[in-house]
């Protein structure tokens, strides 16, 4: 087994890479578009066109397609590389990266082919996956998971769908979506759902509104609108109904990229944190000369430290899955990472004082970006019952509910099956 805390010469040279284009096209853009009010132009395809001409955004493309054929550690250091630039940024790529790893495995050969090399070409070819809709997103590792609202009517040689998804990352921007529907209205999001393979500008698909959001302002997200929505049985991504079986097997990697993104805000807290604690003379002497100050500076490194060897042990475990994968690995690195940043967010602004307020110093950007992935890619309560589930052995498509006094699955109760 290889040691996945000491980079490699190709991990260097890539994020020697990463590191040039963060520190040369995000991080002098980032405050100026942060700052636009209508959430639209927040957005950077001049940014996006850059990470194309140096290999970022395709780094996850096997290299038959054109890419780099990245692996899921070297990609979940490169998106916390680019989140010390900016999480949306970052937001942005992680996006991708994970679901071309996803693409390439899950769409069959033919979809492949009519996918992958447009995209590769494209150097605008972002992408995004429908999951959350308005009234349902975590309740899918609940006790009482429901249907998803957006969902699909068999016809002949396709599909008709109708509904919504919102919060949507690149939903206005991408170029090919995946995008889960209800094919089963009398079963759940677990077991009743199917991916299917949406190219932008189909008839009856749609964008609604740009949501205006808090922190996480460089990536866009919007509302995903279908109506009367023909898809083709040749767009069904694997099984009809195996939906959710498909995001957890062939995108283990998910929840470590989202803790990397998180992860990226917490080291740039800690660096405002570290510079300012230098600077700043309180008392006769700089803060960092204060032994309650730099105690505090220590536990930072600590967390940051922690998560980062969490989400790196998840990254290559989700692709080495026989060296002793488990299922809380895609639940809870994102949750330890991003519980990490909010308290790092929280102690850099008091370390600040007054001026860990003012916008001047960028940390009230940071501290708003970090509150992001308190809920971004799983709401983390939903993500520690996700855990606790595998842990206890519950599979996620069928719940324990509470029948005569006693557990008994969801799916089966009343039938006799155990």
């Amino acid at each position: 087994m290889e040691d996945i805390f000491i980079l490699n010469e190709d991990q260097r040279a890539i994020l020697e890479t990463v590191s040039r284009f963060v520190k040369d096209e995000v991080t002098p853009r980032a405050a100026a578009l942060d700052a636009n009010q209508e959430p639209e132009k927040c957005f950077s395809w001049d940014i996006i066109e850059k990470a194309h001409e140096v290999g970022i955004r395709t780094m996850t493309l096997a290299e038959k397609w054109g890419g780099l054929g990245a692996d899921s550690l070297t990609t979940a250091m490169v998106v916390e590389e680019l989140a010390k630039g900016d999480m949306g940024i970052s937001v942005v790529m992680a996006q991708t990266f994970k679901i071309v790893q996803l693409m390439q495995k899950a769409l069959n050969e033919e979809q492949q082919a009519r996918i992958l090399p447009g995209f590769a070409r494209d150097p605008r070819g972002i992408l995004a996956i429908g999951m959350t809709e308005p009234g349902n997103g975590s309740d899918k590792h609940t006790s009482y998971p429901v249907a998803f609202r957006t969902s699909a009517v068999k016809t002949e040689g396709g599909w008709i769908v109708n509904g919504m998804k919102h919060f949507i990352s690149n939903g206005n921007r991408a170029c090919c979506y995946l995008v889960m529907v209800q094919t089963d209205k009398a079963k759940t999001t677990a077991d009743g759902a199917t991916f299917f393979l949406v190219e932008r500008d189909h008839p009856g698909f749609s964008i609604g509104r740009v949501h205006d959001k808090m922190g996480e302002r460089l990536a866009n997200n919007s509302e995903l609108v279908f109506q009367d929505c023909f898809i083709p049985d040749e767009n069904v991504v694997g099984l009809v109904g195996k939906g959710s079986s498909i995001s957890a097997e062939f995108s283990p990697q998910s929840n470590a990229y989202a803790g990397a993104t998180v992860l990226g805000v917490a080291v740039a807290l800690h660096d405002k944190a570290v510079k300012w604690a230098k600077l700043r003379v309180q008392g006769g002497k700089p803060l960092v000369e204060h032994d309650g100050i730099r105690a505090q500076l220590a536990e930072m490194r600590m967390l940051i430290d922690a998560s980062r060897a969490y989400i790196h042990r998840a990254a290559w475990l989700a692709d080495h899955k026989e060296h002793g994968w488990d299922r809380t690995l895609g639940a809870l690195p994102k949750v330890m990472a991003s519980q990490a940043a909010w308290k790092i967010a929280t102690w850099c602004m008091e370390i600040h004082g007054g001026y860990g307020y003012m916008k001047e110093t960028g940390v009230e950007k940071l501290v708003r970006d970090a509150a992001a992935f308190l809920h971004s890619d799983g709401v983390n309560r939903t993500l520690f019952l996700k855990a606790a589930n595998a842990m206890f052995g519950l599979p996620t498509s069928s719940y324990p509910v509470a029948l005569n006094g006693s557990f008994t699955n969801a799916r089966t109760a009343g039938t006799g099956i155990p």
